[in-house]
């Protein structure tokens, strides 16, 4: 539970030595100090387990299991040192959320006359009024005593705010469905003698571990359906998360060996297309020389054939020259015999 009840506070109203008493709890915790016969047990033994079923048998008030003492001793007191013959008594647990300001009450009330059987009521206060603060289990004369309030006067101060029984298994029903909430009374009932087993003044004398390990289990209440679901959603959760978990390292793996063959495969394209590249270039460097090379004989043929060209054609100028010079000196030779 996410924020449960703890306990905060036990009260003792007008009962054995106490005329209102409040014990303050720490986180469901309370230290008792004193002496040797100061009243710890005796306080302690009439609150648990008393205030969890409201059975007040004389064994329930003795760790050791003796019936000496009864609960009527402690509210009357003995015959030959109190000259009281009646009186009515509260005690009450009052728990509080955790995490929250959220509180309810538990307790019982006692009257007590001698030589008659012990009156009891049980009651819870459940609508977060809480006593000493917002109402009291007694009324205050004008001489300023506190006269406890009866049954009758309880249930009209609690109204709808709560409850108040007459059975002690009444009584116990309240408190398991106000702050235990246990499915059955018997659940209940295994841990309320869980208590009264551990609480044993000779525990590890008369009990060995395996014995106390049998009896906190068998203590253990039942997990709830809602307790249940979520349990085996969590787990189911986890079953998903483990096989997802699994896939996914199945996957990482395959995708590992393909990366791998991946790898493998580029390394071995990128040599062939290297080797490729090469003989290509020096392909295209072999092609390019003999291009320059066909290139460079193309020009030294030209330059040949305009070399031929030239010398051709000098040599016509030449003889065209030799020619033109010998018909000039036909010429002057026939002017000169005709003017002789």
């Amino acid at each position: 539970m996410a924020n449960p009840w703890v306990l905060h506070r036990a009260g003792l109203i007008n009962f054995w030595y106490y005329d209102e008493q409040y014990f303050h709890f720490a986180d469901g915790k309370l230290l008792l100090r004193g002496s040797n016969g100061a009243g710890k047990s005796v306080t302690m033994q009439s609150l648990i387990p008393v205030l969890l079923d409201g059975k007040k048998t004389p064994d329930r008030l003795d760790p050791f299991g003796s019936r000496a003492r009864r609960m009527e001793d402690y509210l009357l007191g003995e015959k030959d040192v109190v000259d009281r013959d009646e009186r009515t008594g509260y005690l009450f647990w009052e728990y509080k959320r955790k995490e929250s300001d959220q509180y309810v009450t538990t307790g019982i009330g006692l009257r007590a006359k001698r030589q008659k059987s012990l009156d009891f009521w049980g009651f819870v206060i459940f609508d977060n009024r809480r006593i000493g603060h917002d109402i009291t289990l007694y009324k205050k004369e004008k001489t300023g005593e506190k006269i406890p309030l009866t049954k009758r006067e309880l249930a009209a101060t609690l109204g709808a705010g709560g409850t108040v029984v007459e059975t002690q298994k009444d009584y116990m029903e309240l408190v398991n469905k106000h702050v235990f909430r246990f499915e059955s009374l018997g659940a209940f009932q295994e841990l309320i003698e869980l208590l009264i087993q551990l609480r044993s003044p000779k525990l590890s004398k008369d009990f060995k571990p395996t014995v106390i390990y049998e009896i906190l289990e068998s203590s253990l209440p039942p997990l709830t359906d809602d307790e249940l679901r979520h349990l085996s959603e969590t787990i189911e959760n986890m079953d998903q998360a483990k096989q997802q978990l699994e896939q996914l390292e199945r996957d990482e793996r395959s995708l590992k060996r393909l990366c791998d063959q991946y790898r493998q495969y580029n390394e071995y394209m990128i040599a062939e297309k290297a080797v490729e590249y090469e003989k290509a270039a020096k392909q295209a460097e072999q092609l390019a020389a003999e291009q320059h090379r066909r290139r460079l004989d193309e020009a030294a043929a030209r330059a040949d054939e305009i070399e031929r060209a030239l010398e051709d054609e000098l040599e016509q100028l030449r003889a065209d020259a030799e020619e033109g010079a010998f018909s000039s000196h036909a010429v002057n030779e026939d002017d000169f015999l005709r003017h002789r």
